[in-house]
């Protein structure tokens, strides 16, 4: 048996699994049981005294509890499946379209998939996790929560920082995925999801508000193999941090006010910043020392986001500039895109020329976030809306979803893709099995399909998953 077991589970898993059992045996007050399993597992009372078992009951009953939920998905979803398989072969040509819409032109559709209720103030930043259905989302209440975004349960909750916890991002060096958090307390927090989440690093350095933190991708020299973070504070300065070591490797000074938001390019070598002083700055961080390359001025209120256009998007964007050729996948931070309190969203280009400014947000835009596949880009704002622009078309207002967020919205990701064999950036560093998840996108990637909006409801923060 346990043989048969060891072959499927890695050892530390196995551990666990045995304790579970002990602890489980315990609870029923089969002693004789219990110790008959110490003594064959080696696991006396002196490794595993009854305080630490205490700590592992009920663990075996949910996991038996989830397995049974989780069978039944799989048996609601084949009967699913094999109703869609019925729709489609007694389809029409026009409905089997429909259905078989590509992936490239999806938009998010009301009502959302799941509303996610249980921050006790609004919520300000969510963050997918790059392999799996793991959602963070980040509040004013102080605390971070982790939920399953295909089931619409919450996982748990993190609590540590001492005021509101203002963003969140997952990321790290390959195989080590790790979450980052930051907060009005000055300092930034790296969470280990192989870990229970345990906080295993508290960085200290700024002298303000931290409001901004985002993993370096490990494409370019500057990502340092996926080690580095980079933070935005209200000392007006941005921080690069290594978080192997926890220590501050760069301070980049140039913001004459609070930096509010900041976007590192997919290949790690240049930093998009933007914030009070309504201008967003280009930097550059391949060499030894990061450059501002560019500063772009347009705005006329503080702005809020920004995010570098993916290469998909060049044919629309450089049509939109007026340049003759598309610039090469491969170079990043061609155009870039900034929100602002002056209710507009403003598209450059790489020398800080505004190509395009798309009105029509009623209220400050707070998030924005491009379609992988490159044709549209997700708004969202105070006005209670998300709003979706065609760049195809000259940047125009194709969508809008109102009705269905009872405040302002604060934020808005859109789930990773993830590679042919079901991870996005490798292995997670667990040995679990993977699943392909979304649809085949551009590049090898597979795309997910799924965006997650966090807004004020009331008083509360609400977290909405919209998917295909």
């Amino acid at each position: 048996m346990t043989m048969a077991t060891r072959s499927f589970l890695t050892d530390r898993q196995a551990e666990e699994l045995h304790k579970s059992i002990i602890a489980y045996l315990t609870s029923l007050n089969l002693a004789t049981t219990a110790n008959t399993l110490r003594a064959e597992l080696n696991l006396p009372e002196e490794t595993f005294d009854l305080a630490k078992a205490k700590q592992y009951e009920g663990l075996l009953e949910k996991k038996w509890t989830s397995v049974i939920r989780l069978q039944k998905k799989v048996l609601d979803l084949q009967a699913e499946n094999a109703h869609l398989k019925n729709e489609i072969e007694n389809a029409g040509p026009l409905a089997l379209s429909r259905k078989n819409q590509d992936p490239a032109n999806w938009l998010p559709k009301g009502p959302p998939r799941y509303t996610l209720e249980g921050h006790r103030l609004p919520i300000t930043s969510v963050a997918f996790h790059p392999v799996f259905s793991s959602l963070a989302s980040a509040s004013e209440d102080n605390t971070i929560k982790i939920w399953d975004w295909e089931l619409g349960e919450l996982e748990r909750t993190l609590k540590g920082h001492t005021k509101a916890v203002l963003d969140v991002d997952f990321g790290g060096p390959r195989g080590n995925t790790l979450l980052a958090s930051c907060s009005s307390d000055m300092s930034i927090k790296l969470w280990d999801p192989a870990d229970q989440y345990k906080n295993i690093r508290t960085l200290h350095g700024h002298d303000h508000i931290v409001s901004s933190v985002r993993f370096v991708p490990a494409n370019g020299t500057a990502g340092a193999g996926g080690n580095l973070l980079v933070s935005a504070s209200k000392d007006n300065t941005l921080k690069l941090w290594d978080v192997t070591t926890g220590y501050c490797v760069k301070t980049i000074e140039g913001h004459n006010d609070w930096p509010r938001a900041v976007a590192p390019s997919a290949d790690g070598r240049w930093l998009l910043s933007t914030g009070s002083d309504k201008a967003a700055r280009l930097w550059d961080i391949g060499g030894t020392e990061p450059e501002c390359r560019v500063v772009m001025f347009g705005h006329e209120n503080f702005n809020l986001c920004c995010e570098f256009a993916p290469s998909t998007s060049y044919p629309h964007l450089a049509r939109l500039a007026g340049h003759e050729k598309v610039p090469p996948a491969n170079s990043a931070a061609e155009f870039m895109a900034t929100g602002s309190r002056d209710k507009q969203i403003r598209l450059w280009d790489r020398r800080g020329q505004c190509i395009k400014v798309l009105e029509g947000h009623d209220n400050w835009v707070r998030g924005l976030a491009f379609h992988p596949a490159g044709k549209f880009l997700i708004s969202v704002a105070d006005d209670r809306t998300m709003r979706c622009w065609d760049l195809s078309q000259d940047g125009k207002c194709v969508q809008t979803l109102s009705g269905m967020f009872d405040g302002f919205v604060s934020c808005v990701r859109w789930a990773p893709g993830v590679t042919k064999d079901g991870l996005a950036g490798g292995d997670a560093g667990d040995g679990t099995p993977k699943k392909k998840i979304g649809a085949e996108a551009n590049g090898g990637l597979q795309m997910r399909c799924v965006i997650a909006t966090g807004s004020v409801d009331g008083t509360e923060g609400k977290v909405r998953i919209f998917a295909n």
